[in-house]
């Protein structure tokens, strides 16, 4: 049987493939609690708290232990010789309940393996870790414990799911871009800087993505919407790992070549060009002057913005040195 907690709560038992659900926000509450503490005693006390929060009804033991006969009988009986706990999923204890897993699983168990061999492979095998960290994103149903969120358990626990889903998923296009799969990944990436604006890295990643596929104004001007989002909602500047891409992408630094390009990419940067003839050069189009004066754009609209940072910290500083005189006195 395996109990399933990536999504909303639920009980696959698997000699049937039949899916139990829960009924009832306060079921799934239980249910997600005992499952996120397996093999742990939860206090009686703290499950009221998961259930009613600050406000329990007066007959609040008496309630749990409702709710709790309830869910026993939702479970499984196990076979005999199946090796689970004979009857009983969830025990009572002096202090309160546990679910003795037994042979059973959680989907969250099976992710973190899968994710933990994926970044094992990323360094080496790329291709492979791509593999097995899809198949472990392929494990989420919606938000961890959707609909079971009542008290601090669930909500660490949700919690601390997601931002390893939000890890895998860094990794994922990490070794997407090693195993230059830059076009495949541009879309998915786009929409994660939608969905989790404050997280640098899809941004990182979206930029050499895009820099990969010849689409340098672009990546430019991810890392403005960045920029530009970050000031507004935290009133902070990217971080170094940020600004160290937008200017290696300036610079057209050979790092961010593709495996099995790099000498060709590196060739380009370090080849002195000619001195180029006023006019466009023969044969070029409209669009080869658009795409040379948008990087040129780009270019300057990021040298402005820096020496307006600069020019706003100098009269900082020199509004602070005016005004120590006047506070002395």
């Amino acid at each position: 049987m395996q109990f399933r907690i990536l999504g909303p709560v639920e009980i696959q038992d698997e000699r049937t493939g039949l899916r139990i659900l829960p009924t009832g926000a306060k079921q799934r509450a239980l249910l997600g609690a005992l499952v996120v503490k397996s093999g742990h005693v939860v206090s009686v006390h703290r499950l009221i708290d998961e259930l009613w929060g600050e406000n329990p009804p007066a007959n609040a033991t008496n309630a749990l232990q409702a709710h709790v006969a309830r869910l026993r009988r939702l479970l499984p009986v196990p076979e005999p010789g199946s090796g689970e706990p004979h009857h009983e999923w969830i025990v009572t204890r002096s202090l309160g309940y546990v679910l003795r897993p037994g042979r059973s699983t959680t989907d969250a168990q099976r992710f973190n393996e899968l994710a933990a061999r994926g970044r094992a492979a990323a360094a080496d095998d790329p291709q492979q870790a791509t593999e097995l960290l899809r198949d472990a994103l392929a494990l989420w149903r919606g938000p961890a414990l959707e609909g079971s969120v009542r008290g601090d358990i669930c909500a660490a626990e949700a919690a601390q799911l997601e931002e390893n889903r939000l890890t895998a998923l860094e990794t994922l296009y990490d070794a997407c871009l090693r195993a230059a799969r830059h076009d495949e990944i541009i879309g998915e990436l786009e929409e994660l800087t939608t969905d989790h604006p404050m997280r640098e890295r899809f941004y990182d990643l979206l930029m050499v993505a895009l820099y990969r596929c010849g689409r340098q104004a672009e990546a430019l001007s991810v890392y403005d919407r960045a920029r530009k989002r970050l000031v507004h909602e935290l009133g902070v500047e990217p971080g170094p790992a940020l600004r160290g891409r937008m200017d290696a992408i300036l610079q057209h630094d050979p790092g961010l070549a593709a495996p099995g390009a790099p000498d060709r990419v590196a060739s380009v940067v370090a080849m002195p060009l000619p001195p180029r003839p006023p006019g466009p050069l023969p044969g070029a189009g409209p669009d080869a002057t658009v795409l040379s004066l948008s990087g040129e754009i780009a270019r300057l609209q990021h040298r402005i913005e820096r020496l307006s940072l600069e020019h706003e910290e100098l009269m900082r500083r020199f509004d602070r040195l005016v005004a120590q005189p006047a506070a002395g006195q």
